[in-house]
């Protein structure tokens, strides 16, 4: 096609949305993913399942167990890289495993001392959700592969940021969330130093609760070792009945 992401990270988003949809509907079928990876929970039954052999496999709906924490989850609505609806559901709610949502609660409890909360963009997203974006993109840098899952899928990343808790203002970050160029990469410095002031916060916070980042993303993080924990395709409304 004449044309590389790679050697272009810099690109607009609406350049790159362009650019992948066109590419979805032509050379790309020969990147089509892998059959699932091993081990979907795609049943509430194997869900319990799975839970009863591991209580850490649980997941727990954040605003149940995080106070005041506030949700902006972009891909039940328009306002995301894709400019689509992602979600079949449209949830004002969403979930993590039993460890990461406990280890999040800690980041809250110590970002509240000082003012302020976390927002988040994304947590548990439905396997079937990734081959979507899959569908649309044929990138690892910018999508997971449904043939690998991913930490969203295993209920263990998640995307978010931080807020003043007076004010509900994001504070002031590198870019905004999905930002696919330079600036969003956590190595990036050549930036003010409030904004590099407030990425370091948001890491080291999560850091210390034991998250990992990714780092061409200043605002995803994950628990680490995510081969204990099975991918998931349940829809939002079957984890909140159980």
């Amino acid at each position: 096609m004449g044309y590389n992401i790679a050697q272009r990270r810099n690109i607009s988003l609406s350049a790159l949305i362009i650019f992948c949809l066109q590419f979805s509907n032509g050379s790309a079928q020969s990147a089509k993913a892998d059959d699932k990876p091993m081990n979907v929970i795609s049943t509430v039954d194997a869900y319990k399942a799975s839970v009863k052999a591991d209580p850490n496999q649980k997941m727990l709906n954040l605003q149940k167990f995080i106070p005041n924490i506030v949700l902006d989850l972009r891909y039940g609505s328009t306002n995301n890289f894709v400019g689509r609806v992602m979600y079949d559901e449209k949830p004002d709610y969403t979930f993590m495993r039993s460890p990461a949502v406990k280890a999040l609660a800690q980041v809250q409890k110590e970002l509240n001392k000082m003012g302020y909360g976390l927002k988040i963009y994304d947590a548990y997203r439905p396997y079937a959700v990734t081959k979507k974006f899959w569908d649309l993109i044929h990138d690892e840098r910018y999508v997971a592969n449904p043939a690998k899952g991913s930490g969203h899928n295993r209920g263990i990343a998640t995307d978010l940021t931080i807020i003043n808790l007076k004010t509900g203002e994001e504070l002031k970050m590198p870019t905004g969330f999905d930002n696919f160029t330079d600036s969003a990469h956590h190595d990036f410095a050549n930036l003010p130093d409030d904004i590099l002031k407030n990425r370091k916060l948001l890491k080291e916070t999560m850091e210390k609760y034991g998250f990992v980042e990714f780092p061409t993303e200043w605002w995803h993080y994950s628990l680490p070792n995510p081969e204990k924990y099975e991918v998931m395709d349940l829809s939002f409304g079957e984890l909140k009945k159980e």
